[in-house]
């Protein structure tokens, strides 16, 4: 009896002290970065685009400066070259993006 008896007391001040512990809020940064003009950049620049295959790339664009990957289920790729990356799911371009002006 007596140890039903401290457990029902150790339960109310756990509850108690819940009731009067004070709200916590959510607290969020905001974060502003700059947009590049990526758009108007990928508009002047010859990319690769979306479908193509990775002879096509390499025939237009050369040997990639770096690769790496694939990596992961579908198969992901890179190619990077001297102003932009190459996205590759499998054999086919799914992304080609500029890297940031010097």
């Amino acid at each position: 009896m007596k140890n039903r008896t401290i457990k029902a007391v150790c339960a109310a001040a756990a509850l108690s002290a819940l009731a009067v512990a004070p709200l916590t809020t959510a607290v969020a940064e905001e974060v502003r970065v700059p947009v590049m003009s990526q758009a108007e950049r990928g508009a002047q620049e010859n990319l690769p685009r979306t479908g193509m295959s990775q002879s096509s790339v390499r025939n237009g664009w050369g040997n990639p400066i770096r690769t790496s990957g694939p990596v992961g289920n579908p198969p992901i790729s890179q190619w990077h070259y001297t102003d932009f990356v190459v996205y590759f799911e499998a054999d086919r371009v799914i992304h080609a993006v500029l890297k940031p002006s010097r």
